[in-house]
């Protein structure tokens, strides 16, 4: 799939699933936006929510001078309709702030689909102030247990699937390497492991629509779903690694070479 295609499945997938990341993860058994946001707790400036989605990272900074921005006409309105403001459309590659004017950057669950992510990149490096901070949460390929493994091939093979096929796979459990190479400097690289309670149809119902599948027909998702209940019951767990990398934008940049 080109970056086009790419593209064009995402705002679909966002305008027919609002909120469902939100959705899945308040299933947890410990909130995710809460851990992403601790280390933005008491920052002074502008915290610039990117790709917010429905902003649940809103009510995890309540004081703070936030703002969320995302492309989804839809996702934004589910924001706005929990009262999440104020809100901004537009693309990550493209943000309409101004340079240096922004203290951090919140990105949940946004880094390894946003495209280009170089240039994403490069935005979220311009509109930091010096010194700022990026907290990024992205899925994680490895902390599974056996156990953990079993449950994710149980839910792939009622979808009939392999693996998502993420546009910036690196920015996964290589997350901090590729922010080192951008110009940050990280200050933390960490992983949990979230479990999420299956224990009710409603509940497998929404592992089929949280995941970013773009050959997944409707029919092969009533069916994903119609096994995927079957499979719940209570005390049922599904592991759910994350990473969660905090980096830092360098007061001063280091000094050229003398020519």
């Amino acid at each position: 799939m080109d970056e086009q295609d790419w593209r064009r499945f995402i705002a679909a997938y966002h305008h027919a699933h609002p909120g469902i990341t939100e959705q899945l993860f308040t299933l947890a058994d410990t909130s995710p936006y809460a851990w992403l946001a601790e280390p933005l707790h008491g920052i002074e400036g502008t915290v610039l929510d990117l790709a917010c989605g429905s902003a649940p990272t809103r009510a995890e900074l309540p004081d703070a001078d936030w703002i969320g921005i995302d492309l989804s006409a839809a996702e934004l309105a589910e924001a706005a309709r929990q009262g999440r403001k104020p809100l901004v459309r537009a693309r990550a590659d493209a943000l309409p702030t101004a340079s240096v004017s922004v203290a951090a950057v919140c990105a949940a669950m946004c880094l390894p689909v946003v495209t280009p992510l170089p240039r994403v990149l490069g935005e979220i490096r311009r509109v930091l102030r010096p010194g700022g901070r990026l907290a990024a949460l992205v899925p994680s390929q490895t902390g599974l247990s056996p156990s953990g493994m079993l449950g994710w091939l149980r839910v792939m093979a009622a979808l009939r699937a392999v693996r998502q096929p993420w546009p910036n796979p690196q920015a996964r459990d290589g997350l901090a390497a590729l922010l080192r190479d951008a110009g940050f400097r990280v200050r933390s690289d960490e992983r949990r492991v979230f479990t999420l309670a299956i224990g009710s149809a409603d509940a497998a119902d929404l592992l089929p629509d949280a995941l970013y599948l773009p050959g997944l027909t409707p029919r092969r998702a009533e069916a994903a779903k119609r096994s995927l209940a079957r499979w719940a019951a209570p005390g049922r767990r599904l592991e759910l690694p994350l990473r969660r990398v905090v980096a830092d934008l360098p007061a001063e940049q280091p000094a050229q070479e003398p020519i």
